[in-house]
């Protein structure tokens, strides 16, 4: 009934969630709307569920049969038989006759196999669970990354218009320089030319922006919509936390936590049930059976009622089923179980070591974006104040528009490097926190 339940109230929802698209793309997204809406709608972790309610099904149909069977039967059966009479003339004479019956069964032993079957049941069902649980964290991590790329783009694109606000201004003081002859026109020229060249930059950095949303909500599986926006988290200003992230500690705290982890253990303990319930076909197979059965026939003098009541026949019974020779069927089924469990193992192994390796990039991350970062702010800084020396010269006519423009250059540049090392500081920082079993925040 729990399974029913579950399975209508997603069919009821499904039509609301598919109504509801069209009016959800007007409101400012956070980061923990667009992870709960794309967990929602995405197809893996929606087939993940059916998968979870389908093993349940199956335990509970292996703890199931460990019940008695009951079974009822009726007949009704006609047939002729050819006679001779006392004047030799052949006839047909009609017979009918019905039968009913009862019947039940219930295995005593059978080497633990049941019970095994249970158990194993029971682990199937937690590993897809966790299983769940890790194609959600996945889409969380992509759906973090392709948020982050938007405040990124975003951000880029109000840096990119700053700067052409600035240059505009510049090449109107220019035109004013030109007309009054203090500048040459050369000089007029390239300042119109970084215009065009910030004009293209601007451009490029709405497009980038454009694309990073939409390619947000495709992974959230929303239909694109140009009204689509994300709510802008308040970060610091200054981003560093100066972490000395330890492997080794990250690493003890995601085995405690880590879905896949879980999912490969429960996988390797199935395994190692398989080859108990293939040893247990070695085993005698104990069954109590019991029936009730009567019935009735047209050639007997009594009638129907009294024939039903007297011929009740009950019967119980036990029977013991011995394997003595099957083919090599059973140990080969034992060698393969074991060859399946040894590659549970490896599985497991292979999981932890992935796992490890990971988090060792993940902290080495963290502290080569830190690195970066401190750089990268650092050398802004520097040209920030080489900028606004040059923009004063520049505006007192003491320098020619190459060298000012040189030096606005490598603001931009040391801007755009400062805006992409912030981001990856940051996404270093949640991915750090995502080993550690932290919710995936801004």
């Amino acid at each position: 009934m729990r399974v029913q339940a579950i399975i209508l109230i997603l069919m009821m929802n499904l039509p609301l969630a598919l109504a509801a698209q069209n009016s959800e793309t007007s409101k400012q997204w956070s980061l923990t709307d667009c992870i709960n809406y794309a967990l929602d709608q995405n197809i893996q972790v929606r087939q993940s569920i059916l998968t979870n309610l389908s093993n349940e099904v199956s335990k509970e149909q292996a703890v199931a049969q460990k019940l008695p069977s009951l079974s009822a039967s009726a007949r009704q059966n006609f047939s002729w038989a050819k006679k001779d009479d006392i004047n030799g003339e052949s006839s047909f004479d009609g017979n009918n006759s019905t039968s009913y019956g009862l019947s039940s069964s219930v295995t005593l032993y059978n080497g633990q196999r049941l019970n095994n079957l249970i158990k194993q049941a029971e682990l199937d069902m937690q590993t897809g669970i966790f299983n769940s649980e890790t194609i959600k964290e996945s889409i969380s991590l992509s759906i973090l990354n392709a948020f982050l790329q938007v405040l990124y783009a975003d951000e880029n694109v109000q840096n990119a218009e700053k700067q052409l606000e600035a240059t505009t201004e510049q090449l109107g003081l220019s035109e004013a320089r030109l007309e009054s002859g203090i500048i040459s026109r050369s000089d007029y020229l390239q300042v119109k030319s970084q215009l065009a060249t910030e004009k293209l930059s601007l451009a490029n950095a709405k497009s980038q922006f454009a694309i990073a949303k939409v390619n947000l909500m495709q992974l959230m599986e929303l239909p694109v919509d140009e009204n689509f926006a994300i709510a802008r988290p308040k970060l610091k200003e200054d981003v560093n936390e100066n972490l000395e992230p330890s492997s080794t500690d990250v690493y003890a705290l995601a085995l405690a936590v880590k879905p896949q982890v879980r999912s490969s253990e429960y996988q390797k303990e199935s395994a190692a049930l398989n080859e108990k319930i293939a040893k247990a076909a070695f085993y005698p197979t104990i069954s109590a059976d019991a029936g009730l059965s009567t019935g009735y026939s047209n050639q007997l003098s009594s009638g129907y009622a009294s024939q039903i009541s007297d011929q009740i026949m009950p019967t119980v019974g036990v029977s013991v089923a011995i394997p003595i020779f099957q083919k090599k069927q059973v140990k080969s089924s034992v060698s393969q179980a074991k060859i399946n469990y040894q590659n549970a193992e490896l599985n497991e192994i292979n999981t932890k070591n992935e796992l490890r390796k990971s988090i060792e990039q993940a902290c080495l991350d963290v502290t080569t974006a830190q690195i970066e970062y401190e750089a990268s702010m650092e050398q802004y800084q520097s040209n920030l104040e080489s900028y606004a020396v040059a923009e004063e010269k520049f505006d007192n006519g003491l320098i020619n528009s190459v060298d000012f423009l040189f030096e606005k250059t490598n603001l931009i540049v040391a801007e755009s490097s400062l805006l992409q090392s912030k981001y990856n500081l940051i996404f270093s920082y949640r991915i750090l926190d995502f080993y550690k079993g932290k919710p995936i925040t801004l």
